[in-house]
């Protein structure tokens, strides 16, 4: 197994071997629980075909994951008891584990949702004691230490008493002794909250995440912002923002969301300083078929939402990253010369520390103006990048000289647009194959 850690600077995931690691999440929540392991293996294909490198899916799952069996008719707990785990749920667990881990993918394992110690809504039951989180972190972390795992605990409810703060402590030291500290650590929070707000300052924490919510246009960069200016300093992300096909703010009448909504929150926590990016898809995470109750209104299966377009276009984000250097990026919304926008119309910049390149995304394909005195080189090259598709058509080459505005094609709505430094010579943005003239 390759072992992930966090980069010299603090800012990104990396190989063992230094090079980067890009955390593109899938959503899904529900897979140990809810699928069999033909299902499991055609979602996680499916995936990993996409471009994604982690799965997020718990293992004492939300809906009513402690007493409604799996489909091999197995439950996780002996009587409810995180001291005595159910050989026979983990075993299917191990399979999908073991797949995923085939296909070059990374779960992103939530040892319990966070019902299971506070019951704030939900199945439940609260289960958890500081000691019994402990013995099943142990557990956890012993079985799944040669695995391909990134811990993540929480599960979507907050920290509100000493004792769920010793719950989740003593659930990561136990996952700590298991796996002798070899995967990373965050924690999943509340919507509207972030990891930080209670743990930052916590040694096993090793990367933050938000949980920027389900409405539309959340400014989810500004929550990126406020822990990417934290000290000391950690890595951090989006690990929730609004599910395509989910309803917007959970309501209707507000319509859904789709995957321009998929595509802003993505380059928007991005380009403000994320390091990855979770995507979520509102029946993929909870695996609704015909048949079983929705969480909030369903419109399709999962395995035909699965097919939806906001899934095949995250790649192109962590491909365009990846084509630039990546561990030295910065976000720099001083590039931007014109008015930033607001709402929808928000502008969202980040570049090289060198100034070698620069990328700023155009949600709605207002013209920007540029500081081009950010960048370095005395020629430069500029493209617009299509994040539906992952092409990218050139602008030109031209002097960099003072101000200059870029007015983006027509479509879209959304564009990237890249400038590099011409004597650094990168690749052009997108498939060579695909880019167009």
């Amino acid at each position: 197994m390759k072992r992930l850690r966090v980069s010299d600077n603090r800012r990104f995931l990396i190989h063992e071997d230094g090079a980067p690691f890009f955390y593109l999440g899938d959503t899904a929540w529900e897979l140990f629980h809810r699928l069999d392991r033909n299902e499991a293996d055609h979602y996680l294909q499916d995936r990993a075909a996409k471009g994604f490198t982690v799965i997020q899916a718990v293992v004492l799952a939300e809906l009513d994951g402690l007493h409604d069996p799996n489909p091999y008719g197995h439950a996780p707990l002996e009587d409810d008891d995180p001291a005595r785990p159910n050989e026979a749920y983990f075993e299917h667990v191990d399979y999908i584990v073991n797949r995923a881990e085939e296909l070059g993918l990374v779960i992103g394992m939530l040892p319990s949702w966070g019902d299971k110690w506070n019951k704030k809504w939900g199945a439940g039951p609260e289960v958890f004691t500081p000691e019994n989180a402990q013995t099943f972190g142990e557990w956890l972390g012993r079985r799944y230490a040669d695995n391909p795992v990134i811990w993540i605990l929480g599960g979507d409810r907050a920290v509100e008493t000493d004792e769920h703060r010793a719950i989740l402590g003593a659930m990561a030291e136990g996952l700590r002794a298991g796996d002798g500290g070899r995967h990373l650590i965050s924690f999943h929070p509340q919507g509207g909250q972030t990891s930080a707000q209670n743990f930052h300052d916590a040694e096993w924490l090793d990367f933050n995440m938000w949980q920027s919510g389900h409405g539309r246009n959340q400014e989810n960069f500004n929550c990126i912002r406020s822990d990417y200016e934290r000290t000391p300093v950690k890595p951090c992300m989006d690990a929730e923002p609004g599910y395509e096909d989910h309803p917007a703010g959970f309501k209707i009448e507000n319509g859904y969301l789709e995957e321009y909504d998929n595509r802003k929150a993505a380059y928007w926590a991005l380009f403000a300083g994320a390091h990855g990016h979770t995507y979520g898809c509102h029946p993929i995470w909870q695996f609704w078929q015909p048949g079983r109750e929705p969480l909030s209104v369903c419109r399709r299966p999962w395995y035909e939402a699965m097919h939806l377009p906001g899934s095949g276009q995250m790649r192109h984000a962590k491909d365009l990253l990846l084509s630039r250097p990546f561990l030295t990026r910065i976000p720099d919304q001083s590039l931007i010369a014109s008015d930033v926008g607001e709402g929808v119309h928000h502008t969202q910049a980040t570049r090289d520390e060198d100034g070698s390149y620069a990328m700023i995304y155009l949600p709605t394909g207002r013209a920007v103006d540029v500081d081009l005195e950010k960048l370095s080189g005395e020629t430069l090259n500029a493209y617009w990048y299509d994040p539906r598709n992952g092409t990218s058509r050139k602008i030109g080459e031209f002097q960099r000289e003072g101000r200059k505005t870029f007015t983006p094609p027509k479509g879209g709505p959304d564009w990237v647009l890249v400038i590099d430094d011409a004597s650094r010579d990168y690749p052009r943005p997108g498939s060579a194959l695909h880019s167009m003239k």
